[in-house]
């Protein structure tokens, strides 16, 4: 399998000049990872130091697939060749370290790759982004995740030496150390983003572009929450008596944070500080330390990837007709595109855990899971569901409906591909949770 994914990458320069044929191939990868390594046969191990576990599978799976779309979303730097071949490249280079990282069993692997993986996103939002700010951002990206990621890999050492071996597989030794705890586990609340450490998230997907952004919310964020399902076996005594720290601040952090969603003018800001309410949820179920938190944290990983990356497509298409991302100026739209109005309306429900999505059922996984924790935690909860649907439905009436922006001279109607776009991310998203039996078979 391991073969075949290298081949695929290396022939894809050969075919730069048809984004067609490419945008087939990235698809055609997707399926042959779901057939060769299905559910079945989970736990192969593709070399000593790579294998898949169902977390894995799940994380890999979604990678492909947002890294298939991305390039659908992408098709304006191929038609203003806009450095296309050196986006591609380092689309594949993300997507290898991505898959290197999720499928990695060794824990200092897992460390590489997880930094490599930064430097790609890091080209994407300073080559392609929109604003003279994206610097800004670019550096607000890196110095954070650096800043907490050295006392981990020193950590990592420390560990090395104390248990012998870094496989996954042997980590079952038990750290009751306060130090190595958050020298191990900072790393991840920052990439998740935790409140407090989140400010860099809402500037980097501002300035980043459309497959920047989608990269950011589907997959960046989720190597935080997987880092962390990994981890908390090694930390389960001391993370009886602190990890109720980390989900007040969560839970607490979420609710500012959806008050902070309904004053948003940017539609992209909005989405991306959505993105912080929810990963908030998935850090909160992860810190519980039950069965409960860790599938529904991972439930909620996967829906937020695609309802938010769809999100971001969608806040792409209104700016690349207006050229503004401001919801005073994004009026009206259902007047003149309807049919897009379907799929605002359509993302905007699973954003709030409507009915079939795979984030409701995300969202019940992960309130059992802190309800059992503590009663208490039903307050914010509660306050964090209210107010998700209120942010959800601020952004599809006050871009939907009002009276038209006078300003507007000129207005092109939806492309199938920007159609197409949609479809595939809110199929599989509503889709999954007819499979919701594999990630409840533990519980």
């Amino acid at each position: 399998m391991m073969k075949m994914i290298f081949m695929m990458l290396f022939m894809i320069p050969l075919l730069f000049n048809n984004f067609w044929l490419v945008q087939f191939l990235f698809f055609i990868l997707t399926f042959l990872f779901l057939k060769y390594i299905s559910f079945n046969y989970l736990m192969i191990n593709i070399s000593y130091f790579f294998g898949c576990d169902l977390l894995s599978f799940t994380l890999v799976l979604l990678s492909l697939w947002i890294c298939s779309l991305m390039l659908l979303a992408s098709e304006k730097l191929f038609k203003y060749n806009n450095y296309y071949v050196l986006f591609l490249m380092v689309m594949m280079f993300l997507l290898l370290s991505l898959f290197l990282a999720f499928s990695s069993m060794n824990l200092f692997i897992f460390y590489l790759f997880f930094e490599i993986s930064l430097i790609p996103t890091l080209m994407l939002i300073i080559g392609w982004g929109y604003q003279p700010e994206r610097i800004e951002a670019g550096m607000y990206l890196l110095f954070y995740t650096l800043l907490f990621s050295l006392p981990m890999m020193i950590s990592i050492f420390y560990m090395y030496e104390n248990i012998g071996s870094l496989d996954f597989y042997y980590l079952k030794f038990n750290f009751n150390n306060i130090y190595i705890y958050l020298c191990i586990n900072m790393v991840f609340l920052v990439k998740m983003p935790m409140f407090f450490v989140h400010l860099w998230l809402p500037k980097a997907h501002v300035e980043a572009p459309v497959s920047g952004s989608m990269i950011l919310a589907g997959i960046m964020l989720k190597l935080g929450g997987y880092g962390m399902m990994r981890m908390m076996v090694l930390f389960m005594e001391i993370g009886m008596k602190i990890n109720f720290i980390f989900i007040n601040i969560s839970l607490l952090g979420g609710f500012i944070v959806s008050l902070i969603c309904i004053r948003q003018s940017d539609i992209k800001s909005l989405v991306a500080y959505s993105s912080v309410a929810h990963m908030g949820m998935v850090l909160s179920g992860i810190m519980t330390m039950n069965i409960w938190g860790m599938w529904g944290g991972l439930v909620m990983m996967l829906a937020h990837g695609l309802c938010s990356s769809g999100l971001f497509c969608l806040a792409n298409f209104t700016y690349e007709r207006l050229s503004s991302r401001s919801l005073y100026l994004n009026k009206g739209m259902i007047n003149i595109i309807p049919s897009m109005s379907l799929w605002w309306f359509l993302l905007c429900s699973s954003n709030m855990a409507a009915p079939p999505s795979f984030n409701l059922l995300g969202e019940i996984l992960l309130i059992n899971s802190l309800v059992s924790y503590s009663v208490l935690s039903m307050v914010f909860l509660s306050l964090m569901s209210f107010f998700s649907a209120v942010y959800s439905l601020f952004l599809y009436s006050f871009s939907q409906h009002g009276s038209l922006y006078s300003g507007m001279y000129s207005f092109y109607s939806g492309y199938s591909r920007e159609y197409l776009l949609m479809f595939l991310h809110w199929l599989p998203l509503n889709i999954l949770i007819l499979g919701s039996d594999y990630f409840l078979f533990w519980i």
